[in-house]
C-alpha cells in the first residue's frame, strides 16, 4: 500500500494565481458556461475555473511535493468547490495553498484496499481573506482492478 498517511497534514508551498481575462472566457467556452458574466470587459470566473490553478503551481506547491501516488492506480473521486462570497473576476490575484486534509482507507470489492485522500486548496485575496475553497478526493488502489 502507498502510504498515504504519512502525508496526512503535510500543506505545499504557497502560490499566486492570477485570474485573467482570456484565461476567464477559454475556461468558460471550454466547459459550456454561456452566461454573459464569463464574457465581457471585466469577467466573472466560473465556479470550476478554480481547477485550472494546477497549471500554476509547481511540485513544491503541490502537498505531496515531489513524492506523488503512483499516478496509474489514482482515481478522481469527487470535487467540491465553497465560495466565501463571489467567484474571483479578472483581475484578481490569489494566493493558493494545497494541504491534504484526511487520509482514510476502505476495503474495495476488486481492487483490494483503497487510500482516500481529502485535498483541500484555500485561495485567498491579496488582503489574506478567504476568497474558495477547493476540495478533492482522490483514491489510490492497492493494485489494478481485476474484472
Amino acid at each position: 500500500m502507498s502510504q498515504l498517511s504519512e502525508f496526512e497534514g503535510r500543506s505545499g508551498a504557497e502560490f499566486t494565481m492570477t485570474v485573467e481575462t482570456g484565461k476567464i472566457r477559454e475556461f468558460a467556452a471550454a466547459v459550456g458556461a454561456g452566461h454573459p458574466l464569463h464574457s465581457g470587459d471585466d469577467p466573472i470566473s466560473p465556479p470550476t475555473f478554480l481547477a485550472s490553478s494546477a497549471f500554476w503551481t509547481t511540485d513544491a506547491g503541490a502537498a505531496w511535493g515531489d513524492q506523488p501516488p503512483d499516478l496509474s492506480r489514482v482515481l478522481h473521486a469527487g470535487q467540491q468547490y465553497v465560495f466565501h462570497g463571489p467567484p474571483p473576476k479578472a483581475g484578481t490575484v490569489l494566493h493558493c495553498r494545497e494541504r491534504i486534509d484526511r487520509v482514510y482507507t476502505k476495503q474495495g470489492r476488486r481492487g483490494g484496499a483503497l487510500e482516500f485522500a481529502d485535498i483541500v486548496t484555500e485561495f485567498r485575496d491579496a488582503d489574506g481573506r478567504l476568497v474558495a475553497e477547493a476540495r478533492a478526493t482522490l483514491v489510490v488502489t492497492e493494485q489494478a482492478p481485476t474484472a
